[in-house]
């Protein structure tokens, strides 16, 4: 469906794709993946994607930075108050498609995603 669907319209195509790949969805990346995606991603654009997220995520983000970085990175969404949905969105969007990349390039895995499925430890 998305194959034909990226011949006749291309952009509708690219929305439907983010839309079956959410923020929330990096909670089948592994640890190391989340390490690699930590050192892409600039760290205000995280911490407003964090004030949107579901505890579980935050908690997965906060376990991979060293513990001052986390309590810093805590403190700082704290002082920031409210965010517009969209601000969060938008950041969110962006993680999203570096996260994308890096997957692409092989760099990380998002567990689910392919047609190996799950991970063997």
């Amino acid at each position: 469906f998305i194959s034909g669907l990226e011949e006749r319209d291309q952009a509708s195509a690219e929305r439907i794709k983010q839309l079956m790949f959410t923020f929330a969805d990096l909670i089948r990346v592994d640890a190391g993946g989340i390490q690699t995606l930590l050192r892409q991603v600039e760290k205000e654009q995280l911490s407003v994607a964090l004030k949107g997220a579901p505890d579980d995520l935050k908690d997965l983000f906060f376990k991979n930075m060293s513990e001052r970085a986390g309590k810093i990175m805590q403190e700082d969404m704290e002082a920031m108050g409210g965010v517009r949905l969209t601000d969060v969105d938008e950041a969110q969007s962006a993680i999203l498609t570096e996260a994308k990349t890096l997957a692409d390039a092989g760099e990380i895995v998002i567990a689910g995603s392919g047609d190996d499925g799950e991970l063997v430890y």
